[in-house]
């Protein structure tokens, strides 16, 4: 219905002969009614009429959208005792059924119910807050309308080309993936081998000085030698920290040696780490797209259903 109003209001703005479309002439002869007005309601001009049946009748306009045609539908579908009605514009001749309320209500005009006249005076040109549509304007719903009609096939569309860029990046990534994997669970065997090393060097110093101190030397020569030892070690911890800027946290310093060995591997196998950071941080993006893409073609039968 939309659709054939905007063809309507564009062959209505084509039209040479004058804002209104004249299609025959004719002049009340009864003596014009008295009770039919338009005011404006929350900026939508609303007419309000005696029906022949007595009642008082209200029609809210939509300038833009309504048309003649529409305001007469109501009419009749409003009171089953109205048998004809028709707009005549000052002049004495009635107005197409296809001409907008919009042009209408620009002048003064009248509304013949019944053979009943009802004279309805204009609230003046440029009192409702819409406006016609122009060229461009109608350009912008023809495009609207032409992204609605294609959307479907726009959205399936992309995800085909999304998936197949999804397969792109897998092949170009599989054998990056299969070397950095084996790098990977080379640099984890020599950092935890780093790790037993030094429980195996603290379990060593430990017992040396346990068998120092009960069978070798007295603890009065022994005591001050733990002590130069606890502090070297001190200031090996603080010497990480002035080195590394991190605490000494084991996680941390497994963590970093991993990283140390791992790179360390790569550049000597000529590994290109940027190229396969780039290469995740594109299939991760693809992959979201194509994530957002299925709810929405998800979503789009539930919204036509």
């Amino acid at each position: 219905m939309f659709v054939s109003r905007l063809l309507c209001r564009a062959s209505h703005r084509i039209n040479t002969c004058g804002p209104v479309w004249c299609v025959a002439s004719r002049f009340s002869t009864q003596p014009p009614a008295k009770d039919a007005s338009v005011r404006y309601s929350l900026g939508r001009p609303v007419l309000s009429l005696r029906l022949p049946a007595g009642g008082l009748g209200r029609f809210t306009l939509t300038p833009m959208l309504t048309t003649v045609g529409d305001l007469l539908s109501e009419i009749t579908a409003k009171d089953p005792g109205v048998q004809s009605a028709s707009l005549l514009n000052g002049d004495g001749q009635r107005i197409s059924t296809c001409t907008f309320m919009e042009t209408v209500l620009d002048k003064d005009f009248q509304l013949i119910i019944n053979d009943v006249t009802h004279n309805i005076c204009s609230l003046g040109q440029g009192a409702s807050h819409e406006h016609v549509l122009g060229v461009d304007d109608m350009k912008y719903v023809v495009r609207l309308l032409h992204s609605a009609l294609s959307l479907p096939q726009q959205l399936h569309s992309k995800h085909t080309n999304l998936l197949g860029k999804q397969e792109e990046l897998r092949k170009q990534l599989q054998p990056l993936e299969t070397e950095r994997v084996k790098m990977a669970l080379e640099a984890e065997s020599r950092t935890t081998q780093l790790g037993w090393a030094g429980l195996a060097y603290l379990s060593l110093q430990g017992g040396f000085l346990g068998y120092l101190t009960w069978n070798v030397y007295p603890w009065d020569v022994m005591e001050p030698i733990t002590f130069f030892i606890s502090l070297t070690t001190s200031m090996l911890f603080f010497a990480y920290y002035i080195l590394t800027k991190q605490e000494f946290i084991y996680p941390h310093v497994k963590d970093r040696q991993f990283l140390h060995f791992f790179h360390y591997r790569a550049s000597h196998q000529k590994f290109n780490v940027h190229k396969y950071n780039e290469l995740k941080d594109e299939l991760a993006k693809v992959d979201g797209d194509l994530s957002v893409l299925r709810n929405a073609i998800r979503r789009k039968p539930e919204r036509t259903a």
